[in-house]
């Protein structure tokens, strides 16, 4: 069941939410350049077993609103905040991928963990995107400023570069399609706005503010947010646990699908 939700800004935010009446509730944040069906491995086996999954699509992606502005982390967390009052969710599991795991994180510091009950972090773009003096892992701000010059220019073309660095294992070039044609349904700008937030902001302070039992999945060939943000997360996250994924690089929910689903269900059920 697809619709919309109204939240205080005025923007629409699409929420798929086939199983509203699920025994427990899963809220999937999604990466950067996608949208929620890149859960679509999850969704269908945690339909089956009974499990409420709900899935949104940030605002300038998928089927949500594509305003020019509000990509920063803490509008995108306003965004997921005015989901959770609309939808009346308690005791729910929040799980961000990549930038949606760093605006998981933002969410938790911002709003005290509102809701949440457990934090799953996947391949998560924290605590810094971008490499700083203390923090020399990631893209420099040079790399990124590159992506966003292509974007503008040839965004087909960024976007295959990006699927060409996302997986470890090998993909079908039918897969690869449907991972394209996922990141070309966002607008331009906002494509190019969320690395702007990507490459300026971090969540170092936020991550210490998590009080709540948090499992990290991290695949150990990721190239676009490096094994040692894991790391960093876990030494900073009081309640949090590190399982690293050997076989899988940024899209391990898809390349290590069903180890994913068996951690995050028995996360979840502990």
């Amino acid at each position: 069941m697809g619709y919309y939700v109204k939240v205080k800004s005025g923007i629409n935010i699409y929420v798929e939410d086939p199983n509203p009446t699920g025994k427990r509730t899963i809220l999937f944040i999604h990466g950067w350049p996608l949208n929620h069906k890149m859960f679509e491995y999850q969704f269908d086996q945690l339909l089956k077993m009974g499990y409420r999954c709900i899935g949104l699509d940030l605002r300038g992606f998928g089927n949500s609103d594509k305003p020019t502005s509000g990509y920063s982390y803490d509008q995108l967390a306003d965004d997921i905040r005015g989901v959770v009052d609309v939808l009346q969710l308690q005791n729910f599991t929040l799980a961000g991928h990549s930038v949606g795991g760093a605006i998981s994180i933002r969410y938790m510091a911002r709003y005290k963990g509102y809701g949440v009950s457990k934090l799953v972090l996947i391949g998560a773009a924290a605590p810094s995107f971008t490499k700083r003096p203390d923090f020399p892992y990631g893209f420099t701000k040079e790399e990124v400023n590159k992506n966003i010059e292509e974007t503008y220019k040839d965004r087909p073309k960024m976007l295959q570069g990006i699927g060409d660095m996302f997986f470890f294992q090998y993909v079908t070039e039918p897969f690869a399609s449907w991972f394209f044609q996922l990141g070309l349904q966002a607008a331009g700008w906002s494509t190019a706005e969320v690395l702007c937030s990507l490459r300026d902001e971090s969540v170092f302070t936020d991550l210490e503010k998590i009080d709540i039992p948090t499992l990290i999945c991290h695949g150990i060939h990721d190239k676009i947010c490096p094994f040692q943000f894991a790391e960093a997360q876990k030494q900073r996250i009081k309640n949090s646990r590190l399982v690293p994924f050997e076989d899988s690089g940024h899209g391990l929910v898809m390349e290590q699908s069903d180890k994913f689903n068996k951690e995050l269900t028995q996360f979840i059920e502990e």
